[in-house]
């Protein structure tokens, strides 16, 4: 009677098991990327055997949407969030409370400069240039409003706030602004594994000779892959990288 009950608790609890994952429609071989192009994906495969470590996210937007960032923080991985948007900064706190969040700006020198803030807030940008482009050739977007906002380079940033880590990997989203985001770094004493960079309307071949593709490869960081928008960059001492 004992193994009769039993087994119709096992087949019970299996049936349940069955309907659950029917209604959730769970797939125990998917993986859940956060990024808009799946750039986290990649950064897993590369670090996949690291449990902690440390990053830093330039044009954050969003504590999840989009994030390069929020799969390695489920991880037990903690960084330094940073975007300009007013207001952008109190879900972070909420949802990376563990990470640094920085409602701040990015640019190669201290300044103030005009912020263009969208419909859409991942479009947002400092480039005055970038913003006219997206206004008039994406009807669906446009401006809603401009603000000044302070900004500072990055290398004074990780010297505040991670002078003595070691930084496993930068993502740069800055909409137009990422070449004078990589300026304002001192490349010399701070140097991530791997580099993140948004370039748009750019293939393998062309990136070479694109500006930020120039700088990268002046400050002996190789191009390393590439998923759709988003070009990776690694220090050319590949063993860094998987050094633990």
């Amino acid at each position: 009677m004992f193994i009769t009950c039993y087994r119709i608790i096992i087949l019970n609890i299996k049936n349940l098991l069955k309907r659950m994952i029917h209604f959730f429609n769970w797939d125990p071989w998917i993986n859940i990327s956060y990024s808009q192009e799946g750039e986290d994906m990649v950064l897993e495969r590369i670090f996949e055997n690291k449990k902690k470590g440390f990053y830093v996210d330039v044009g954050a937007h969003h504590p999840k949407r989009f994030s390069n960032t929020h799969l390695f923080y489920k991880k037990g991985w903690r960084g330094i969030n940073i975007d300009a948007m007013p207001g952008s900064m109190k879900l972070f706190n909420k949802l990376r409370s563990r990470d640094i969040n920085l409602e701040i700006g990015i640019s190669n020198k201290k300044d103030n400069l005009k912020y263009y803030i969208f419909n859409e807030t991942a479009l947002n940008t400092f480039s005055k240039k970038q913003a006219q482009k997206i206004n008039t050739q994406r009807n669906s977007y446009y401006i809603e409003r401009i603000v000044n906002i302070d900004v500072n380079p990055l290398e004074k940033i990780i010297k505040k706030y991670a002078n003595k880590k070691k930084i496993d990997f930068l993502n740069i989203d800055a909409e137009g602004l990422d070449l004078d985001i990589l300026k304002s770094n001192n490349w010399s004493k701070y140097r991530p594994k791997i580099i993140l960079v948004e370039i748009l309307n750019n293939n393998l071949q062309e990136v070479q000779k694109n500006p930020v593709g120039r700088f990268m490869k002046k400050n002996n960081y190789i191009l390393f892959a590439k998923q759709v928008n988003t070009f990776f960059f690694k220090d050319a001492d590949i063993s860094k990288i998987f050094k633990k």
